[in-house]
C-alpha cells in the first residue's frame, strides 16, 4: 500500500440513539485506512440525553437561533471535544491532521431538502486546535441528494477485495444498508437506502415500559407474540415500497407506530416493533440479493433481533467477524470523509444518495 497523501484523522459521530459520542482516529488518504488507531465513546449524561430527545420531538418548529437548542449545540459541541482529548490520551505521539464532526441531527427531512446536525465546528476546532470538517448531509442535499447514508464509501473501501454482492446492514436509531454488487474485472456498484426503523422505536418503547433506554438483550421482546395485522399495516407505509435510495428521519414512523401497538402488551409491543425493524430490511427492494449480510451498530448486541434477522436473510454475521470495530464504524467513516474532502474527493452518488452527479460533501471550519 503506498502512504502518499496518507493523514491521521479523527472521526466524531453521535448517532440518532442518542446515546453519545464515537471517535475514532484512523490513518487514511480517503481512499482506504492505513493503519487504526484507538476508538472511544463518551456517553451523554441522562440530562443532556431527555434535552436533546425533547429537541428532535420539537425540532421541526424550532429556529436555528432558539436559545435550547443553542445551548444545546454548544454542550453537544464540549461534549465531542472530551471525546477528542480522551482519544488523543490513548495515541499520544499521533498528532491529527483533521478532524470529520458529524454533529448530532435534531432533524432529517430529505422531502424539504433538509438534513439539521447540531455541532459548532468552529469552537470544536478552536479547543482541538486541529482543522474540521462538518456539515457533510447539507452538502449532499444541495447536490440533489437525500443526505443519508454517508457510510457506504466505507464499507466499499474495506471490502474493495470481495468479489461476491454482500449487504453490510448499520443498526442504529434508524437502519441502512450499504448494497455491493459482484466484483467484475475490479468494478462494482454500490446503492444504499435507510431500510426503516432500526433500534429507535424499540428504544422509545422499552424506555416507557422499563424504564431503561433500551430493550437489554431482547428479553423483552422475547417475551411477546408479534401482532401480524398491526406489523402489515405497518409496513403498507408508502417508504418501504420505493426503491433506493432513500432516506427518512428517527421520528418518521414513531407516532404511527406508537399508535399502533398503544393497546398491546409491554412484550407483545415490543415484539412487534422488533419484526417491524426485521421486515422492514428483508423487504427492502434490492437491485442484486445479496449472497451474505454483515450488521453494525447497536442492534447487532441485541441477540433476538439478529436471531431473527438470520431467519429472514441466510447467512447473516457481525462485521466484527470481518475484523472491522463494529461500534467505531460510523466514526471512523466521517474520518474517512473529512480526508476525501480534503482532497476533493466525492463522498456520495446518485446510487447511494440520489445526487445528480457526485459530490463532494462537508465544508471547513472557519
Amino acid at each position: 500500500m503506498s502512504f502518499e497523501n496518507m493523514q491521521w484523522a479523527i472521526g466524531l459521530m453521535s448517532g440518532t440513539s442518542l446515546d453519545g459520542v464515537d471517535a475514532a482516529l484512523v490513518q487514511t488518504d480517503g481512499e482506504r485506512i492505513a493503519q487504526y488507531g484507538p476508538a472511544v465513546t463518551v456517553p451523554y449524561d441522562s440530562a443532556l440525553r431527555a434535552r436533546l430527545r425533547h429537541l428532535l420531538d420539537h425540532a421541526a418548529h424550532l429556529a436555528e437561533d432558539d436559545p435550547d437548542i443553542l445551548a444545546a449545540e454548544r454542550d453537544v459541541t464540549l461534549r465531542h471535544v472530551d471525546a477528542v482529548r480522551e482519544l488523543m490520551k490513548l495515541a499520544p505521539d499521533i498528532r491529527p491532521d483533521v478532524i470529520g464532526f458529524h454533529g448530532q441531527t435534531v432533524l432529517h427531512q430529505p422531502e424539504k431538502g433538509r438534513s439539521w446536525q447540531i455541532g459548532d465546528g468552529a469552537l470544536l476546532q478552536v479547543e482541538c486546535g486541529v482543522p474540521v470538517v462538518y456539515d457533510f448531509r447539507a452538502r449532499d442535499l444541495e447536490c440533489g441528494g437525500e443526505g443519508a447514508p454517508l457510510v457506504p464509501v466505507l464499507h466499499a473501501a474495506l471490502l474493495e477485495s470481495e468479489t461476491q454482492s454482500v449487504a453490510v446492514l448499520n443498526i442504529g436509531g434508524v437502519a441502512n444498508v450499504t448494497l455491493l454488487g459482484p466484483n467484475t474485472e475490479g468494478q462494482r456498484q454500490v446503492w444504499a437506502c435507510d431500510t426503516g426503523p432500526g433500534n429507535a422505536l424499540l428504544d422509545d418503547w422499552a424506555e416507557r415500559h422499563t424504564g431503561v433506554a433500551c430493550d437489554v438483550d431482547g428479553a423483552l421482546a422475547r417475551k411477546g407474540k408479534v401482532d401480524r395485522a398491526v406489523l402489515e399495516n405497518l409496513l403498507a407505509m408508502p417508504y418501504f415500497q420505493r426503491e433506493m435510495p432513500k432516506s427518512l428521519d428517527r421520528l418518521s414512523f414513531h407516532a404511527s407506530a406508537m399508535q399502533a401497538v398503544e393497546t398491546l402488551s409491554a412484550e407483545d409491543g415490543a415484539a412487534t416493533l422488533l419484526e417491524f425493524t426485521v421486515e422492514a430490511i428483508a423487504r427492502t427492494p434490492m437491485p442484486v440479493k445479496p449472497t451474505k449480510w454483515f450488521v453494525a451498530g447497536g442492534g447487532r448486541h441485541n441477540p433476538v433481533l439478529m436471531e431473527r434477522l438470520r431467519s429472514r436473510l441466510g447467512s447473516l454475521g457481525s462485521v466484527d467477524d470481518l475484523g472491522w470495530d463494529g461500534d467505531a464504524l460510523e466514526a471512523q467513516c466521517f474520518a474517512l470523509l473529512a480526508v476525501r474532502y480534503v482532497r476533493g474527493l466525492p463522498s456520495s452518488w446518485p446510487q447511494t444518495t440520489g445526487t445528480e452527479k457526485p459530490c463532494v460533501a462537508g465544508r471547513s471550519a472557519r
